[in-house]
């Protein structure tokens, strides 16, 4: 049973960046689109 559970803590941190990454990218997308509807640069 031990081992079951370092499985899921080494493969919690994986998931984890996966979904921040998901979420940042979501926020650079609407960022985007914003921008690009008022006719600026992102940056």
């Amino acid at each position: 049973m031990t081992t079951f559970f370092m499985t899921l803590y080494i493969l919690m941190w994986p998931v984890m960046a996966l979904v921040v990454l998901i979420i940042l990218s979501i926020g650079v997308y609407k960022d985007f689109r914003e921008a690009k509807a008022e006719g600026r640069m992102v940056v």
